[in-house]
């Protein structure tokens, strides 16, 4: 099945692999996720939504075992201060559920901060949009099709 994400991809010429896997809707973390694939976590990327206190709503994608640095953010997207969005904003702002959330294809074009540490893996995944779906592709091609910007944005 093909998720808009996906098919922005394709319109991009961007390859990418889809990869599947069964949802436990009591289990949504990105470790779990990583497990159900066979790869670590730190090659399975999570897509945050969040807000900054002068430039509004952006995205921060961040390895799946990793916290978000919020200051490191802050700093990297011209904000004061960011935080991350309730979960019932999430749905309205970019059109997808929680343990679906991903800055391809996302309701508005966002700005999209994409973690340094996705540069040690040829490819990573993201979320394809729904879940149950995540797509694999270089970190390159990612930052390509979401317009994102490559930083420092975990906590060490």
């Amino acid at each position: 099945m093909k998720t808009n994400a996906a098919r922005l991809l394709d319109k991009l010429g961007i390859p990418y692999q889809i990869l599947s896997y069964e949802v436990d809707p009591d289990d949504l973390a990105a470790e779990s996720t990583a497990q159900k694939v066979g790869l670590p976590a730190e090659q399975v990327f999570k897509t945050l939504v969040v807000r900054g206190d002068t430039t509004g709503i952006c995205f921060a994608v961040v390895p799946g075992n990793a916290q978000l640095d919020l200051k490191a953010l802050a700093r990297i997207s011209g904000n004061r201060k960011v935080e991350t969005v309730a979960l019932k904003e999430v749905q309205p702002l970019t059109g997808y559920i929680r343990g679906g959330v991903t800055a391809l294809a996302s309701k508005k074009d966002y700005p999209v901060y994409l973690d340094e540490t996705a540069t040690l893996f040829e490819q990573i995944t993201v979320s394809g949009g729904m879940r149950g779906m995540l797509l694999l592709l270089s970190p390159d091609d990612y930052l390509r099709a979401v317009k994102g910007t490559l930083g420092a944005i975990v906590q060490n």
